[in-house]
């Protein structure tokens, strides 16, 4: 079984996303096509990145992930250095297969590649340029599938684009992070990781604060349900990041958290931590 996986900022209106499958099974008739997703804002390679990472645990071996958000490559004959190229990535047993515009960064978050290769053949074909994604990625995906090794379409590189994320930033008992995602139930999902919690306040009491601080939590669930609907709940999802929701909220029955406290990607999230003996204690007893 080969599984080629999409995930791009075509949306679902036009037929683009068509014409890429279309190309997929005129290539490779037994592929498997999983959507990861088509509705990543244009050009956005953060959130792209984001999606991918989370469920790249949940692929198998060998799967080929296709990045086709912001995937047109940009030739510098003057500063060949300079080109934006398709590149062939290896990591975790996995197949990346985007164009080197700082989304490969993003998805290694600071780990090393097992592999990286650049395909310099489109060089030559600019006639590929007017839709990379149906045109580059898919052929070398397909080839991949196929049984074709990636040192037979490219050439080893050894650097790649980097892209800035935004990380949680840690302070003696604050921990500052934002807003990276909003779900389609309108959960809040944050930068700020489970091991970065735990390693600023591990059995410490807490506060998060949000938007206003008439909004906070200071309670990490294990579930939605562990708060009546309609409540506000703070838990670690399934990547291990903290998430804001509101349990049984949904913008079609009044509102998800993004909805109720007025959240936007980029929006700060800080939590506050008071350790025993400190002044923010002494004063809670006066």
């Amino acid at each position: 079984m080969n599984i080629i996986t999409l995930t791009t900022d075509m949306g679902l209106k036009d037929h683009y996303v068509a014409a890429i499958k279309g190309k997929i099974y005129s290539l490779k008739k037994d592929a498997v096509i999983v959507d990861i997703s088509h509705e990543v804002k244009p050009f956005n390679i953060l959130q792209a990145a984001f999606l991918i990472k989370n469920c790249l645990k949940d692929f198998p071996e060998n799967t080929i992930h296709v990045l086709g958000v912001d995937p047109e490559p940009l030739v510098n004959f003057s500063q060949p250095e300079e080109s934006i190229l398709p590149v062939i990535m290896y990591f975790k047993k996995q197949y990346f297969v985007g164009t080197d515009n700082g989304i490969f960064s993003l998805i290694l978050d600071n780990q090393k590649w097992d592999g990286l290769w650049a395909m310099e053949d489109v060089l030559s074909q600019p006639e590929l340029m007017k839709f990379p994604t149906k045109n580059i990625l898919i052929p070398a995906a397909c080839k991949l599938a196929n049984g074709m090794k990636p040192e037979e379409l490219g050439s080893e590189k050894i650097t790649i684009r980097k892209a800035i994320p935004l990380t949680a930033v840690i302070e003696p008992n604050v921990l500052k992070g934002s807003v990276t995602h909003i779900d389609h139930y309108g959960n809040i999902v944050t930068n700020v990781k489970k091991e970065d919690f735990h390693r600023v306040g591990k059995n410490i009491p807490f506060t998060i604060y949000f938007r206003q601080k008439e909004y906070y939590i200071d309670t990490i669930s294990l579930g939605y349900n562990e708060v009546p609907p309609g409540e506000k709940v703070a838990i670690f999802n399934d990547a291990d990041l903290l998430e804001i929701a509101i349990n049984k909220g949904t913008p079609e029955n009044g509102g998800g958290a993004n909805a109720l406290f007025g959240m936007r990607v980029g929006d700060v999230v800080r939590i506050e931590f008071t350790p025993r003996g400190s002044r923010n204690t002494l004063e809670s007893l006066f």
